[in-house]
C-alpha cells in the first residue's frame, strides 16, 4: 500500500457524500477504447507504486505536481498518480461512468487531447491557488472533473443510478445527471472558496482542481467538434 502522508489528492464525490454512483442511463454506441485504456494505466501506474514501499513517497514527490517547484511535465504525470486504493479505486469508477459517453461523443482521438488538457488545467488551477505549497497534488479526478463538465453539458437528460444510505436501508435510485454533477460541483466551489479563506494548502483534497477541471471541460468540449449519435436525445433506462 502506497503510504503518502503528505499528499493532495483531488478526490471524487463519492468520498464527499455517503452516496455511490453505480452507472448512468446513457449506453455508448462503440467500445470506449480509450476510456479503458486511461482507466488500465491508471491502474497500472498504481500497482507499480504499491510495490515500491518507503520509495513510494519519493516517487509522488517526482511525479506528482508541486507548486512551488512548479513544472508542466508533472501537470501530465500527476494524473496518472494516486495516493491509496479508495483514491485510484473511486476515480476510476467516476471515469467508468461518464468518460464512455464522452468519448463517444468526441471521438477517440479528440478525447485523448480534451481529456489531457482537462488534467493539466485542473493541475494548473491548484497550482495558482497554492502557489508557495510544497506538497505534492495528485490523482486524475482533476481530468474526470473536466469529463464530467463535458457529460453535463452532453447529456443533460441522463440520470446517474446511485446508492445512497436512508437511515439505516440502502437505496437505488436515479438521479437527474444535471443535479448529480451540479450539486458536486457546487460543493466543490464552497468548499474551494473555504480552504482559500483559511490558506489551507496543507494535505487533503485540491477542490480547485476540481473547479478548474469542471469549467475548462465545459469550455473546451464546446470547441471540439463533436460526432453527434443518435438516441442521446433520450434517457433509455435498462
Amino acid at each position: 500500500m502506497v503510504n503518502a502522508p503528505a499528499v493532495v489528492a483531488p478526490v471524487p464525490a463519492v468520498y464527499a457524500a455517503p452516496v455511490i454512483p453505480l452507472r448512468d442511463t446513457i449506453p455508448s454506441s462503440r467500445v470506449p477504447v480509450v476510456n479503458y485504456t486511461i482507466i488500465a494505466a491508471n491502474v497500472a501506474v498504481f500497482l507499480h507504486e504499491a510495490t515500491l514501499g518507503p520509495r513510494s513517497e519519493a516517487f509522488l514527490f517526482t511525479y506528482g505536481l508541486v507548486p512551488r517547484e512548479f513544472m508542466v511535465t508533472t501537470l501530465f504525470t500527476s494524473m496518472f498518480v494516486h495516493a491509496g486504493w479508495l483514491h485510484v479505486l473511486g476515480n476510476m469508477l467516476y471515469l467508468y461512468i461518464f468518460g464512455d459517453n464522452v468519448e463517444d461523443r468526441l471521438g477517440h482521438i479528440r478525447y485523448v487531447v480534451f481529456y489531457l488538457l482537462c488534467g493539466a488545467a485542473a493541475g494548473a488551477t491548484h497550482a495558482l491557488t497554492a502557489v508557495h505549497s510544497g506538497v505534492p497534488v495528485v490523482g486524475a479526478s482533476g481530468a474526470i472533473a473536466g469529463v464530467s463538465g463535458a457529460y453535463f453539458l452532453f447529456f443533460p437528460t441522463s440520470r446517474v443510478v446511485t446508492l445512497v444510505p436512508i437511515f439505516l436501508f440502502v437505496q437505488i435510485i436515479e438521479i437527474p445527471a444535471v443535479f448529480f454533477l451540479g450539486f458536486w460541483f457546487i460543493m466543490q466551489f464552497f468548499a474551494g472558496t473555504a480552504a482559500l479563506a483559511t490558506s489551507a494548502n496543507g494535505g487533503g483534497i485540491a477542490f480547485w482542481a476540481h473547479i478548474g477541471g469542471f469549467v475548462i471541460g465545459m469550455i473546451l468540449v464546446t470547441m471540439f467538434p463533436r460526432k453527434d449519435r443518435p438516441g442521446y436525445d433520450y434517457a433509455p433506462r435498462y
